[in-house]
């Protein structure tokens, strides 16, 4: 496969504007691009896929194994002439002491070359240690290039060139200078998402043109390994797939997700986990769509409901749609900004916007963040769906892991409520539980992922099929009661 694994000396050094130019100037070369983002980021991904058009995969050592991480790079790079894998913070950075959860494990682990982005403001000569310094930390770690990002003009850039060349064998395969124009939009939780952002495409097109004028794409091709044979084995894991039982199931379902420009965090493979589980995809919009389209379960993922909280609730017909749909049983998976939206109203900023009212509490916004990191959830006896068959039973031994990020928490929640989860690592909703479970509802701060020890979404739709099964039953019985 031939890769590149983009990293950087610390986090906002501007990887994302760089990971976007290559994807886009690589495509626009003729080359087909696949793209994947290290860690559990719903953002990055989303504007990977609005620069090259295929989907982006997220590559993460908290909820993958090892054989998971190289057959998804595997799986995913097929059909395509290039990968690109966009590291997150720095190259060495990470939680484990020892780097096995960091962005230089993944290089060792995939086999990629590392090309390091480094923030030159205010540097000259000192790009020459730093350099060294990255690869010398450690010799494993192939550093095969460098990008020299945000120059401050020619001048600036000739003394950044001449040091590195002086000092190091480290190319310098391109260069962007400090523009405004090449800045990705940021708010209180990172990055805008694609949706938000006015003139996307022509955005992507400028970071794309800049690459393809200022950098030595051959130079990169070549580190790459493009037309090289492959030197690596075919994992032995094979990624879970429905078996024949759940493949000849019956009762199809319809599954709808909201999927707009404040709900969009979804990871790409939980999506085809569904498709392939049997499940048919209807997306829509919490803000124009005026009622919920015909389902059999509900997926409201995170995003950004605060920013959006006026349209949320001018949106009547909608909220009460799926009120209604709650209310009757329809079951629901809501995580993060799914869970807010669901609540009696979202308060930020002195201000107050009602929602769907299910959860019978209230979401308040702070400006720090009330849960971020790695969490570790046990699942409770009142957890409501059934255990997966094609993976082990997730809810012994240590738990699963996922991720929470969020700036809300959740107030005024009644004192017997019941919960889906408690918290061996990680905040929720109180510190001690998450997956508050209403009606057919679980509603968690934590966001899970479809892996071979977690397949939540097997398990969701297993649920999904029991309450149709049950429903079925009880609509046929009423013809035979009445007859009778």
């Amino acid at each position: 496969m031939a890769e590149i694994l983009i990293a950087a000396a610390h986090k906002s050094s501007g990887k994302t504007t760089v990971t976007l130019g290559l994807a886009r100037a690589l495509l626009d070369s003729g080359l087909k691009v696949q793209t994947f983002k290290k860690g559990p980021d719903y953002i990055d991904p989303m504007w990977h896929t609005r620069a090259t058009g295929r989907p982006s995969y997220n590559l993460d050592f908290n909820t993958q194994s090892h054989d998971e991480i190289r057959a998804m790079v595997e799986t995913r790079s097929v059909g395509a002439d290039i990968s690109l894998i966009e590291a997150n913070m720095g190259l060495y950075d990470g939680v484990d002491l020892e780097g096995r959860d960091g962005n230089a494990a993944l290089a060792k682990l995939i086999g990629a070359p590392v090309v390091l982005v480094v923030d030159t403001e205010g540097m000259t000569r000192g790009i020459a240690p730093l350099l060294i310094g990255y690869r010398m930390f450690d010799p494993d770690v192939k550093l095969a290039g460098v990008v020299l990002n945000r120059t401050a003009g020619a001048r600036h850039e000739s003394k950044l060139r001449a040091a590195v060349e002086r000092y190091t064998d480290i190319p310098v395969i391109g260069v962007l200078p400090r523009e405004e124009q090449l800045q990705l939009p940021e708010r209180h939780l990172g990055l805008t998402t694609p949706s938000e952002s006015n003139a996307v495409e022509a955005f992507i097109a400028r970071i794309g043109e800049r690459v393809g004028s200022r950098f030595d794409l051959e130079r990169l091709k070549d580190i790459a390994g493009i037309g090289q044979p492959s030197a690596g084995v075919a994992p032995a894991y094979k990624e879970a797939r429905p078996n024949a039982m759940q493949e000849a199931e019956p009762l199809r379902l319809k599954i709808a997700i909201a999927r707009d420009a404040a709900f969009g965090f979804y990871y790409a493979d939980d999506l085809e986990a569904l498709r392939s589980g049997g499940a048919e995809l209807v997306f829509f919009d919490t803000m124009h769509d005026t009622a919920l389209p015909p389902a059999d379960g509900l997926f409201i993922g995170g995003g950004f409901p605060e920013t959006h909280m006026r349209a949320l609730e001018a949106n009547a017909p909608m909220r009460a749609s799926i009120r209604d749909a709650i209310e009757k049983g329809l079951p629901t998976y809501a995580e993060c900004g799914g869970l807010m939206y669901l609540s009696r109203a979202i308060r930020w900023g002195g201000e107050r916007a009602a929602m769907v009212g299910v959860v019978d509490a209230e979401a308040v916004m702070y400006d720090k963040p009330q849960g971020r990191g790695q969490v570790i959830v046990k699942e409770t006896e009142q957890f409501p769906w059934p255990a997966a068959v094609s993976t082990s039973n997730t809810t012994s031994g240590a738990g699963i892991r996922a991720h929470e990020f969020h700036h809300a928490a959740l107030v005024d929640v009644p004192p017997d409520a019941s919960y889906g989860y408690e918290m061996s690592r990680g905040t929720g909703i109180d510190g001690k539980h998450d997956g508050l479970l209403v009606h057919n509802v679980v509603a968690a701060f934590s966001h899970q992922r479809t892996t071979a020890l977690n397949s939540w979404t097997e398990r969701f739709l297993a649920f999904v099929r029991e309450v149709k099964a049950e429903q079925v039953h009880l609509r046929s019985e009423v013809p035979a009661q009445a007859a009778s």
